[in-house]
């Protein structure tokens, strides 16, 4: 999850603190101006619109849902709307009496949130009407997770809540030591049928028993270190990424990229690597984008850099998007920056503005859709350019 404020009483952002003091300072990664490029693909835009009030002053993270040609999208003040994806013309929209602070998920007949009074709704896919609503520890930004069963949201206290798929009534919690600063925001779990793995602002990563909430194992991936609170973060905000062959993929914030055996927790590999995003894993390729944006691919075996790319460095980059053999990022000036998978060479740009782009972007096919934080939702299609 990209949403690096921290929690104090000051709404000083992260790079500002990470510089030594609140002010006009010179940030710790002054973001570099973009050069020309040899573009040689193209975003073509098919439809856009205005969604509400988009991420508002917070900027909460209010990722978009694309699932059966539907995008369903939701506003800082309450609005939620689904629209067909092909066409960008709205299916349906309401106005939630509570707005929404994270994004959303869906298991095919309802959509899944959580919001900034510590609950989590379940809302029917045909007409945004409230299914249930169950009320948790506290505010939730992260996405809710889904699997036959349970939802298992994380909020913002450091606590894990399993609720009846269902009914919303609650199954377990579990919960964690949290520091006293943290990054504004927590990490995502994820979800499979038998165990849950979640990482913590306290730089753990445990797994859970579905069944009772139980930790089966628990490590630190992170471990505080420097003289200042700011200096010792370690949150793990990003997403655990489990690929089918039992390996996990996990990021920290002044820590390490790692790869472990899900099983065991075992160390496979680890490199440091400063990371508060999602990685993203691509056959033999482990994307990831560390906290100065520098956006990397790694061997996922080894965990090798097989090459870096600087060329951003600065810029806020949203976690990476994997579309048609490139990257796409988005970034602080509402930029899209394409990336060759391959070699790292940006081949392609184009401007939204929008007052920045906070949230990854979606794909499907050859398509990227793109919200940015003043709430413009836009599709695009990918274009080689002919020789």
């Amino acid at each position: 999850m990209k949403f690096n404020h921290l929690l104090l009483p000051a709404a000083f952002t992260l790079s500002t603190l990470l510089a030594g003091c609140a002010g006009n300072v010179e940030p710790q990664y002054p973001p570099k101006d973009l050069k020309d490029i040899a573009t040689s693909v193209t975003l073509d835009e098919r439809w856009s619109t205005s969604v509400g009030d988009g991420l508002g002053r917070a900027r909460y993270p209010l990722n978009p849902l694309l699932a059966d040609g539907t995008l369903y999208t939701t506003s800082e003040d309450g609005l939620l709307r689904a629209l067909d994806a092909d066409s960008g013309e709205t299916k349906w929209e309401v106005r939630l009496d509570t707005p929404l602070s994270s994004g959303l998920s869906s298991d095919g007949t309802r959509l899944y949130a959580g919001t900034r009074n510590g609950a989590v709704v379940a809302i029917d896919r045909t007409d945004g009407s409230i299914a249930w609503r169950s009320e948790v520890s506290s505010e939730v930004l992260a996405t809710p997770q889904l699997n036959s069963k349970l939802i298992v949201v994380q909020s913002v206290d450091g606590t894990v809540t399993a609720l009846n798929r269902s009914t919303g009534q609650e199954e377990w919690t579990y919960s964690s030591n949290r520091p006293s600063l943290t990054l504004r925001g927590t990490g995502t779990p994820r979800v499979i049928e038998p165990v849950t793995f979640v990482g913590f602002a306290n730089g753990r990563l445990v797994t859970l028993d579905n069944r009772s909430g139980q930790p089966l194992w628990d490590m630190r991936v992170a471990v505080p270190r420097g003289r200042t609170e700011v200096e010792r973060l370690v949150d793990l905000d990003g997403q655990p990424v489990l690929s089918r062959d039992g390996r996990l993929f996990v990021t920290s914030y002044n820590g390490r990229v790692m790869a472990l055996e899900a099983t065991s927790g075992e160390v496979i590999w680890s490199r440091d690597e400063s990371s508060y995003l999602t990685p993203l894993r691509v056959g033999n390729y482990l994307f990831t984008v560390n906290a100065a944006s520098h956006v990397l691919a790694l061997d996922v075996d080894t965990g090798s850099v097989l090459w870096e790319s600087d060329a951003l460095e600065g810029r806020d980059l949203t976690a990476p998007t994997f579309i048609d053999g490139k990257l796409a990022l988005g970034d602080y000036q509402g930029y899209v920056h394409l990336l060759d998978a391959t070699s790292g060479e940006i081949v392609g740009r184009t401007e939204l503005g929008g007052g920045g782009i906070d949230l990854p972007l979606l794909a499907d096919g050859k398509r990227l859709y793109t919200l940015t934080n003043d709430g413009e939702l836009a599709a695009y299609d990918i274009d080689e350019k002919s020789d």
